[in-house]
């Protein structure tokens, strides 16, 4: 016998622990995205020696990944200038924020309500959002 309790599956989470656990990420989730906001609203990425995390992509190879530009997009929006923000990252700005910001309003919604629901994509979803990336790094990288 297992010190450990009975074998087999475990029990279906609570709707208060799915609820409480959903407030705890949703918390966690907050505070590190409104400390990363504070540091980049100070933090010029268009300026150089700046202290912000290179792409390790970029680096590597000189060419520019599919979410290169993010952190100058993400400054340009706090900041006010979508068109600066476009000229960043366009797809990540046009396709990627609003598909986070779905994503993250359902898992939220959900939660709150004591549903859990599947966070993953399916594997088509994740065709599409592979393709995209590809077509947008190619293009972009020879466009200039």
């Amino acid at each position: 016998m297992s010190p450990y309790g009975p074998p087999g599956p475990a029990p279906a989470p609570t709707a208060a622990s799915v609820r409480r656990r959903t407030l705890r990420r949703a918390g966690i989730a907050l505070g590190v995205g409104a400390a990363g906001a504070v540091y980049l609203w100070h933090t010029d990425p268009h300026q150089s020696g700046q202290l912000l995390l290179p792409c390790p992509f970029h680096w590597a190879t000189g060419l520019l990944c599919p979410v290169c530009g993010g952190t100058r997009m993400a400054y340009d929006l706090m900041h006010g200038d979508v068109v600066a923000a476009f000229h960043d990252n366009a797809v990540l700005l046009t396709l990627g924020v609003p598909a986070v910001a779905w994503l993250v309003a359902r898992q939220l919604a959900a939660g709150l309500r004591g549903r859990s629901v599947r966070s993953g994509l399916t594997a088509r979803g994740n065709a599409v959002v592979l393709g995209i990336a590809a077509v947008w790094m190619v293009a972009r990288n020879l466009v200039g």
